[in-house]
């Protein structure tokens, strides 16, 4: 089949990108239209306040958004880009309403920091804590509207420092992020791999990594530290010393990634909770979370989930962690399906409470989307 000429192919290229220009000028339109919305939205929701506390960031609305878009994608977009695209439209738009401020576990460069521009685009201003304590505390004094905090990984279980912060802390879990975890081997530009005095971590992160690190680095020490972070800012100031850490702090501190995806499970990913003081109203796809505290009984477990088996409901996750005084002898952690307002849901902690010590609501929000 013979080419068209030249002239032609020209012709069609401007054709198109003519288009594109017409497309991008309507597109800036309507996200001015979009941002006046949003401005009538915040001056509504002030009025509506009456003077108390105006919640600006309502997750379950936000989740029927995104659920609304996958549901009408036809592509060629992924649901997941076309949910970033539109997460960072939000961001930006809420930020008219009111900047949020967004405390995470630090440094920065961590996946916690990636969690939280995941679930609040790049419109909000961040803080870096050096503890999952001071991220609980930030939030409780108003310091930050919600904090985001790591909580459980798909290969090395729960974060048990952040559940014990829920046994005391009047916060509520507004939402869940879950986030694949894609470790990259990475150095300083000139460093030679075959003189490497240590490589660098998070004790998880070496853990995740583990088989890879046997077969490629056998005979270089493995040095756990605090986060991530901190090893990539390592490796950017200490000669022969290599770090693994996501892209995000590859960027940051200026490091080359000498070999990307190196965890041992390719499907390895960390769900984070965002917490804040909020009770957020069901969105049609939702989990709840609990702390339930038995008597040291025979049967106390049996008893405490038994409830929720005869009501249908099904069970995501259940942790036990250590008593922290006398009426907390165990102290189950729950997350299952629905949310607290569902009538299922409603009897099966009615039975719970008919049993338990105590029961201790984190909260209802919307769950994360598949990966």
């Amino acid at each position: 089949m013979a080419k068209p000429p030249a002239s032609a192919v020209s012709e069609r290229l401007q054709g198109i990108r003519d288009r594109i220009d017409e497309i991008d000028d309507e597109i800036a339109r309507l996200l001015n239209e979009r941002a006046n919305c949003a401005i009538e939205t915040a001056e509504i929701k002030v009025a509506e306040s009456d003077g108390g506390k105006t919640v600006y960031y309502r997750p379950e609305r936000e989740a029927q958004v995104f659920a609304r878009l996958r549901a009408a994608n036809a592509g060629p977009l992924s649901n997941r880009d076309m949910e970033r695209l539109f997460r960072t439209i939000i961001s930006c738009c809420r930020a008219l309403e009111q900047p949020l401020r967004i405390a995470f576990l630090g440094p920065h460069g961590t996946y916690s920091e990636a969690a939280a521009r995941e679930q609040f685009g790049a419109f909000v201003r961040t803080r870096a804590l050096a503890s999952v304590d001071e991220v609980f505390r930030e939030v409780e004094a108003d310091a930050a509207h919600y904090g985001v905090v790591p909580v459980e990984n798909s290969t090395e279980g729960m974060v048990n420092h952040t559940l014990d912060c829920f046994i005391g802390s009047p916060l509520s879990i507004c939402g869940e992020i879950e986030l694949p975890i894609h470790h990259a081997f990475m150095a300083a530009r000139g460093t030679d791999p075959a003189a490497l005095e240590a490589i660098c971590s998070h004790q998880q992160s070496l853990a995740q990594c583990r088989r890879w690190l046997d077969a490629n680095y056998p005979g270089v020490p493995r040095r756990p530290v605090a986060s991530n972070a901190e090893a990539a800012r390592m490796a950017a100031e200490t000669t022969n010393v290599a770090a693994i850490a996501g892209e995000m702090a590859a960027e940051r501190y200026g490091l080359d990634i000498v070999h990307a995806n190196i965890e041992d499970e390719a499907d390895n990913k960390t769900r984070f909770l965002v917490v804040g003081d909020q009770d957020v109203p069901a969105c049609g796809s939702d989990r709840t979370s609990i702390i339930v505290s038995t008597r040291n009984a025979p049967g106390a477990l049996y008893s405490v989930l038994e409830p929720f088996n005869r009501h249908g409901i099904s069970l995501s996750r259940v942790e036990t962690r250590p008593s922290r005084g006398s009426n907390w002898t165990y102290v189950f952690f729950i997350d299952f399906e629905g949310h607290k307002t569902d009538a299922p849901v409603a009897s099966a902690l009615a039975d719970v409470r008919k049993v338990a010590v105590e029961l201790k609501l984190l909260g209802s929000y919307p769950r994360a989307p598949a990966l």
